[in-house]
């Protein structure tokens, strides 16, 4: 999977074969804060691990360009309990 980055309040993931796409809504809520709101995958691709592609590549993006991160989605709150790495710890805000 490939997962480009709209950098205008949301990730976008194209799904391979198809017209079909998942999406991993963000918002800035500060200068270097972003609140990674929502994941939403299309009913038919669900339970393939799209969505952690998802979050991981928003995680990455916070590391990348040195930002904090608000999760709102419980998705990816989830993938950072399952995937406690530094980088993306200590780049989380309450």
């Amino acid at each position: 999977f490939q997962v480009w980055v709209a950098r205008v309040n949301w990730f976008l993931f194209l799904l391979v074969g198809c017209h079909d796409k998942a999406v991993l809504l963000y918002e800035y809520v500060g200068k270097r804060v972003v609140d990674l709101q929502h994941t939403e995958v299309p009913d038919t691709y669900r339970g393939r691990g799209i969505a952690k592609h998802l979050a991981k590549a928003a995680l990455d993006f916070v590391v990348e360009e040195d930002l904090k991160a608000h999760l709102t989605c419980w998705y990816i709150q989830k993938y950072v309990k399952e995937n406690p790495l530094p980088q993306y710890l200590e780049r989380l805000q309450s």
